[in-house]
């Protein structure tokens, strides 16, 4: 039986939130990417310098809890990037460490979406 191929590829992940732009503003510090207002008050978009395309899409009421679905961040300097986050906003929920040499640590944006900054303590 012959399979057809494939065609799709994953452009952009996308977090529901209250409001777009200033989450997105957030976001675009925090990696150091460029926003750009899709629709003012309902979509907005950051795109890092790697290529990563983050969505933020107003809905009415953002889904309550763990979110099943969240970003790693890798750092060259773990400890001083966690410090700048948690100064613009971030706070920090929990560490892990499975080695001497490798952990992460998990942090939550403005909107207690969590996500996790891997590396090297």
């Amino acid at each position: 039986m012959q399979t057809e191929a494939l065609t799709l590829d994953i452009s952009m992940v996308t977090v529901d939130c209250t409001d777009p732009e200033r989450l997105a503003t957030w976001w675009a510090g925090a990696i150091a990417g460029e926003m750009t207002i899709a629709a003012p008050g309902e979509f907005v978009t950051v795109v890092s310098p790697q290529g990563l395309r983050l969505g933020f899409q107003k809905v009415p009421d953002p889904t309550p809890g763990k979110n099943r679905l969240h970003l790693d961040l890798h750092s060259h300097d773990r400890e001083r990037d966690v410090a700048r986050l948690i100064a613009a906003g971030a706070t920090e929920v929990s560490r892990r460490a499975v080695s001497a040499d490798f952990g992460w640590v998990v942090l939550a944006d403005p909107d207690g979406n969590v996500f996790c900054v891997a590396g090297a303590p």
